[in-house]
């Protein structure tokens, strides 16, 4: 036993001094390893220090190549920041060794490459880890989508998990969540929508939240539809919504005028056994305060009050806006007494609200008791100060604004860029910009300089004062003063210098923009676009439209309308009825403004019938119609003669409480004039009287057109005077109107009156009135005046028409001056144009009683050519023969 025990004692001293020297051989080898490979690493990045990849780098490199291993390789890349360098050592150890890199080198490459931004190469390398069977970690997925997202290259992240997908990658789960909430975030609804679908294209299991963020997204956007059936999507896959989901909706729909829809989601919470919170009372609230539901607020704010132990101040800020919104200011000042009695001191927020709805209501000095008051229940902030000093800015009472100002500093809350930023924007507008350039040059004084908003406050004041070299030098200061001017400013210059008809200055800023590098954003587009149109300019309008789409941008409902617009009033409004289409394809939920320009382009195009349908689509898709819409389908449907439907839509309008302005009395009173309706004209026009409107030129010029072709002259005469009296000035188409009657009533030597006083007043007479006093005074034999016009017409560049040599030639004749109507008679056979057979033979009867018979032969032989024609013939009753 004894032997036994020593022997084993033996063998274990041996074991243990054994295991000790393999593990001392074992760790000096690893150091030794280890120490090797840092060595190699050191080597090898000196050289690549060296400068860009060359032929004499490899030479350095080739000694090298012996302790390349995939160690040394991986370390290598995590040391390098040159991505180009990199990639080229990553080839150059590939070619060399003949062997493919790692997973782990592969992966750390393509870190480096998508941290350096050079997404070109991306592409590459993954398709070659794809080609070698090797994965994306979950980890190094995130890291590459997070960094871009980080960095706000969110277009390069949609295509790098594009790509991944491309060479069948599965992108990890949170990499999808991460960029779709920031797309949705940035207003890129259709690229986030299309992560979320191919998420579930590839077994990724959706979530509420995941849905709530696109509805939220496209609900923004106006792209209801979208976010309606995205709710039904969530139905179908059996997802219940929960709390955050339907404030989100309430919220989303109610800011765009959805107020169905918001009382739809509210009423939802509760049938899906949900209790509603805060939130939801207070975004429902806010709602119907906005749509001046006033009285269902009022019960939906009692609902709450009674379930609150502690009152909401956000519900009490919506409530005191919503009376303040509608005026009733002692309910709102009920509301803030109640919040005291209820033992809560009024919160900042809740007087700010009150502030702000009496300033908007402009009762200023309500607004300033209320700021003594608040003093006492708490302290103000910046932004109630701000509120304070916009009221008191906007009413141009700048001396109190810079004492709220001083309060403010003595309170220590000091003004800051935003507040000198309301000043300058405000006094701007209040069209005081020696004030606004007394709080420009403080604010260097004050310890802040002016940013981009403070610049463009002002360069956009001076522009919509017409001081535009003044705004162009300040924009040249922002400049020098080493701020970037973004879209916003060249937006305000670019309007200002067309509205001011220095359209090619405009046009030269645009081009100026692109040059700096300024990318111009949806709104300066669509305003460049309006300036264009309506500076006559269709072609490049147009191209500015597709230019749009050039940006990555894509056309919105205002796009569209200024497109449609500018085609009507160019006199394409037939294009129109293509690009309406277009915007439905597109998904684009149409405002009224929108359906306004749609609707006058259909009328303008002949179209009533599809003007009238758009109006009654508008109504179910509870978009109210506006006065221009129905004043646009009154209008349309009066020049047509439908006039009884014109008047029903009018009685309609009156009905949904449209306030009926001066256009459209104007359009009836025109479409019932012109088929001889007098009797409701008259009613049409004491109506419009009765409610305090003033008839403008247009309503006169259609009364008296209406009364002269129903021959009842004297009426017409009395609502000429009748104009006068009303202080509204006739035009040169109201003189027009009379002339022509009084020519078609005979009453030449009136007309002749009515001309000579157009003419004293300036007003350039028309080709029609010229023709019709001509003839008229040819007629009453006044041929010395009618000469004496006559030839004042063709001196003014006028062309005189058939009818106008015609009657000048009669006129002449039957005056006996037979030689001087053979001379005009010439005149106009030389300018090509048509006799009237019967003045011809009043001329031939008075050539032949002055005995002018050569001359006579001459328009003989024309009678006879015009003889030939069969329709002469009939209308003159003469059978005429070649022979003769």
């Amino acid at each position: 036993m004894a032997t036994l025990t020593r022997a084993r004692h033996i063998h274990s001293t041996h074991l243990k001094t054994l295991v000790s020297c393999v593990r001392t051989r074992y760790l000096e080898r690893g150091f030794s390893s280890e120490s090797s490979t840092r060595s190699a690493i050191d080597e090898i990045c000196l050289v690549l220090g060296r400068g860009k990849w060359s032929s004499e780098l490899e030479t350095s490199l080739s000694p090298l190549h012996e302790k390349t291993s995939s160690e040394v390789v991986l370390g290598v890349l995590k040391r390098q920041r040159d991505p180009n360098l990199a990639m080229d050592y990553f080839k150059w150890v590939e070619r060399t060794s003949g062997e493919s890199h790692s997973n782990e080198a592969y992966t750390t490459l393509l870190m480096l490459v998508s941290n350096s931004r050079k997404f070109d190469s991306l592409e590459s390398i993954i398709e070659e880890m794809s080609l070698l069977g090797y994965g994306i970690s979950a980890d190094a997925c995130i890291a590459i989508i997070g960094g871009l997202v980080k960095s706000k290259r969110l277009k390069e992240a949609f295509d790098l998990i594009q790509t991944m997908r491309k060479f069948k990658y599965r992108p990890a789960f949170s990499s999808y969540t991460r960029l779709i909430g920031t797309l949705s975030e940035n207003r890129e609804p259709d690229l986030a929508h299309s992560l979320f679908q191919q998420m579930q294209e590839i077994g990724y299991a959706v979530s509420v939240p995941l849905f709530t963020t696109l509805i939220r997204a496209f609900a923004r956007e106006g792209r209801f539809d979208t976010a309606l059936n995205l709710l039904a999507e969530m139905r179908n896959i059996s997802l219940d919504g929960d709390l955050v989901l339907y404030n989100v909706c309430i919220d989303s729909f109610g800011k765009a005028g959805k107020v169905e829809m918001a009382w739809k989601f509210f009423n939802a919470i509760k049938s899906n056994g949900l209790v509603p919170d805060e939130v939801s009372y207070t975004s429902m609230i806010w709602v119907l305060c906005k749509a001046e539901r006033i009285d269902e607020a009022e019960e939906l704010f009692e609902d709450l009050e009674r379930n609150s132990t502690v009152p909401c101040a956000y519900a009490y800020s919506a409530m005191i806006m919503g009376y303040g919104t509608v005026g009733r200011f002692d309910d709102s000042y009920r509301l803030l007494e109640r919040l005291r009695e209820r033992g809560s001191v009024p919160s900042v927020v809740v007087y700010n609200s009150f502030l702000t709805c009496l300033g908007r209501k402009g009762r200023i000095n309500e607004a300033l008791e209320l700021y003594q008051q608040m003093k006492k229940d708490t302290k103000p902030s910046v932004s109630t100060y701000n509120t304070i000093i916009e009221i008191l800015c906007s009413a141009g009472r700048v001396e109190e604004a810079y004492d709220i100002r001083n309060d403010m500093e003595e309170c220590g809350l000091f003004p800051n860029v935003e507040t000198a930023n309301i000043m300058v924007d405000r006094l701007c507008k209040a069209r005081k910009h020696e004030d606004a350039y007394k709080v420009f040059d403080e604010m260097s004084h004050r310890g802040f300089a002016p940013n981009s908003v403070t610049y463009c406050s002002l360069i956009d004041g001076l522009g919509k004062e017409g001081k535009l070299d003044e705004a162009y030098r300040l924009f040249e200061t922002m400049l020098d003063a080493g701020h970037n001017p973004n879209a916003v400013v060249y937006t305000s210059l670019i309007r200002s210098f067309f509205i001011n008809g220095r359209r090619e200055d405009g046009h030269k800023l645009f081009k100026e923009m692109h040059l700096t590098g300024c990318k111009p954003d949806l709104t300066l587009l669509n305003t460049y676009m309006d300036c264009v149109f309506k500076a006559g300019e269709t072609q490049a309008g147009k191209s500015i439209f597709e230019e749009i789409k050039k940006h990555g941008l894509s056309p919105d409902v205002r796009s569209y309308a200024i497109l449609i617009n500018g085609l009507t009033k160019a006199g394409l409004a037939k294009e129109t009825y293509k690009v309406f289409y277009e915007m439905k394809e597109n998904a684009l939920v149409l405002d009224a403004r929108a359906y306004n320009a749609v609707i006058d382009g259909f009328c303008k195009s002949g179209k009533v019938d599809k003007a009238y349908q758009l109006l009654e689509e508008m109504k179910i898709k509870a978009v109210s119609p506006t006065v221009a819409t129905y004043g646009t389908v009154i209008n349309g449907l009066c020049k047509i003669d439908r006039l009884d439907e014109a008047y029903m839509l009018f009685e309609e309008a009156k009905l949904k409480g449209i306030s009926i302005n001066v256009i459209i009395y104007s359009s009836l009173i025109d479409g019932f004039g012109k088929v001889g309706r007098i009797d409701e004209v008259y009613l049409i026009l004491h109506e419009m009287m009765q409610k305090g409107l003033v008839p403008n030129v247009y309503t006169w010029n259609s009364l008296i057109d209406a009364l002269m072709k129903a021959e009842e002259v004297n009426e017409a005469l009395v609502s000429f005077k009748s104009m006068k009296e009303m202080k509204c000035v006739p035009n040169s188409y109201t003189y027009s109107i009379v002339i022509n009657g009084l020519c078609r009533a005979q009453k030449y030597n009136k007309a002749f009156v009515f001309w000579q006083e157009m003419l004293k007043l300036g007003l350039v007479p028309n080709l029609v009135t010229y023709t019709t006093i001509i003839s008229g005074l040819a007629k009453a034999g006044n041929i010395t005046d009618a000469i004496s016009l006559f030839e004042r017409f063709k001196s003014n560049g006028g062309v005189p028409d058939p009818v106008c040599y015609s009657a000048i030639i009669e006129g002449m004749s039957n005056a006996g001056r037979a030689v001087d109507a053979y001379q005009v008679f010439e005149e106009t056979r030389l300018r090509g144009c048509r006799i009237n057979p019967k003045s011809c033979m009043v001329l031939l009867d008075a050539l032949h009683k002055a005995e002018c018979l050569q001359e006579a032969a001459i328009v003989g032989a024309v009678l006879r050519e015009m003889a030939k024609s069969q329709h002469v013939s009939k209308s003159l009753g003469i059978c005429w023969n070649d022979d003769k």
